[in-house]
């Protein structure tokens, strides 16, 4: 089971981390002014070879790679600097508001950051979560295999999961499952109604597994077994419900808590309390079998939360009492005005080479998404670009206090950064992309003497992580290595993001049908519905 904790199981979260940015968040201090262009560039200095010195030790570096497998307990983590923790895209654990990822298991993860790094004052030596997400099937096999660290979801603690993993907190918080219904198409008293019936639910899932109990019951009875409907992997448990609530499916099962929240939104649900196919199931996070300092430190961390705390109902009022995150994440202006960023990363990005989901990192990292934002350099707009950068000749974008303009005048300058500094083809793609980042944060001439400086330190100039970002971490301190390093770490979670929820409204642009615009997206899920149904029926013989 995905979802998360019901009232009497919220665990106690720190209140400041309302509005905390996450994943890095948009730095303290504005970026270093950028260099004027009025005055013309220099030719492309050389890497010079200098004498080389002790290489910096592994535990000073800031970020490694996100989709690289790495299997270590707590300790490795600490060293690395990082925990990488894999959550499941929703309107309630895990999403983007205003670019920004929020949700309850965002603000769990941050208290146990928290959690980890007391006592610490140093920030460079802090451990940091980054967040990947993925589709829920995905959670288990993807810590197994390395891809993450800890699988953020609240899981129902099953024998066949405790077979491939290992569980933290779960001894402390439990769930049950309800059954719910579509008030209008189905009339349910007791559980053996449920018997012959046709039931959607999550994707390997443990509604699945105590439907299959259930079903074992209905045989030894002499009843027809329920006909157990595997939703498409694409689709959260509040996209089930919504598909129950317009008809197209007739009942589901979820967590109690996540009903109660979700019927006081969609008014066609009948939430059956008395019709439950388990109850008071231990829940918790899902690590690795051979990660037991992690383990030990999640259960102390959980033992310290204790339930019914104050900060614990202000979290769950927040992600599952309060529903104006699902009502209404952004207004109608809000969206339409992302939307339309949107619609110009994307002409821009496609005009210069760059993945529009990059600059909307970048434009996050730089602004917030705020396009009214000025620093007291002078940078502005949604870009924090100079205005001397955007009048040079290499870039001659004017009244960069337009959207449209301030954003090709940052693209526009990050193309002149990588096409002129960093074109070298024994630079990949990514690292070209790394160093145009930090080009833009520090000025080119910077990154070249962090290049010089990485090999002379016997690190490889042409790769930013790992390397140059730990040159860069000498010379100039560590505010351009953060930098890159939250760029990397948002542009790879809306790249995971978008593969997932096309439905967004980070993700679509203002050409889109109405119904998505409107975050209406039941629509588009009745018909990835209808054709699971259809191709379960068809395995099962069913149609």
């Amino acid at each position: 089971m995905q979802d998360n904790l019901r009232p009497l199981v919220i665990v106690l979260l720190a209140a400041g981390l309302v509005l905390l940015l996450t994943l890095g968040g948009h730095r303290d201090e504005p970026p270093p002014e950028q260099p004027s262009l009025k005055q013309p560039y220099p030719d492309k200095p050389a890497i010079t070879e200098t004498p080389a010195t002790e290489a910096q030790p592994e535990h000073t570096r800031e970020i490694l790679d996100l989709t690289e497998r790495f299997s270590g307990d707590l300790g490795d983590m600490r060293k690395r600097k990082q925990i990488r923790a894999l959550v499941t895209y929703s309107r309630t654990d895990f999403f983007f508001y205003e670019g920004q990822a929020r949700g309850a298991q965002v603000e769990y993860l941050l208290a146990y950051e928290k959690f980890l790094n007391r006592g610490i004052k140093r920030p460079e030596n802090r451990v940091h979560i980054a967040f990947l997400p993925v589709p829920f099937d995905q959670l288990i096999p993807a810590l197994n295999a390395g891809r993450g660290d800890i699988a953020a979801a609240f899981l129902t603690i099953t024998p066949q999961r405790q077979a491939h993993v290992d569980f933290a907190t779960g001894g402390l918080f439990k769930v049950s499952e309800v059954v719910v219904s579509n008030k209008n198409k189905v009339k349910l008293e007791r559980i053996e109604d449920l018997s012959g019936k046709r039931v959607y639910v999550l994707s390997n899932s443990s509604y699945v597994q105590h439907l299959e109990q259930l079903n074992r019951t209905f045989a030894a009875q002499g009843l027809a077994p329920v006909e157990i409907v595997q939703a498409d992997s694409e689709l959260l448990s509040e996209d089930i419900l919504e598909l129950v609530d317009s008809g197209v499916v007739d009942i589901t099962v979820i967590d109690d808590h996540k009903a109660s929240l979700w019927r006081q939104l969609l008014p066609n649900l009948r939430v059956h309390e008395d019709l439950k196919t388990s109850r008071d199931n231990p829940i918790g996070w899902a690590i690795r079998k051979r990660n037991p300092e992690l383990r030990k430190s999640l259960n102390t961390f959980a033992v310290k939360l204790k339930k019914g705390s104050l900060l614990g109902n202000i979290l769950f009022k927040r992600y599952y009492s309060d529903t104006q995150w699902i009502k209404n994440p952004t207004t109608s202006k809000e969206l339409k005005k992302l939307t339309q960023s949107i619609d110009l990363f994307k002409k821009y990005g496609k005009q210069y080479g760059f993945d529009y989901l990059a600059l909307l990192a970048q434009a996050y990292q730089e602004s917030g998404l705020d396009h009214s934002k000025r620093s007291h350099h002078g940078a502005l707009g949604i870009m924090q670009i100079m205005p001397s950068t955007a009048r040079d000749t290499h870039v001659s974008i004017r009244n960069i206090s337009r959207l449209e303009n301030n954003i090709h005048a940052g693209t526009k300058y990050m193309a002149f950064l990588r096409d002129h500094y960093f074109s070298d083809p024994a630079i990949t793609s990514e690292n070209r992309q790394a160093f145009t980042w930090a080009a833009y944060n520090a000025g080119p001439t910077n990154v070249i003497k962090m290049r010089n400086k990485a090999k002379s330190m016997g690190l490889d100039p042409n790769v930013w992580f790992s390397n140059v970002e730990i040159a860069a971490s000498k010379l100039i301190g560590r505010e351009t290595v953060q930098y890159v390093a939250h760029i990397h770490k948002y542009y790879i979670a809306y790249k995971l993001a978008s593969s997932l929820r096309h439905d967004d409204p980070l993700f679509i642009s203002d050409a889109a049908p109405d119904s998505l615009r409107n975050n209406v997206t039941c629509r588009s899920r009745q018909t990835a519905a209808l054709k699971t149904a259809t191709h379960s029926n068809h395995a099962a013989g069913l149609s």
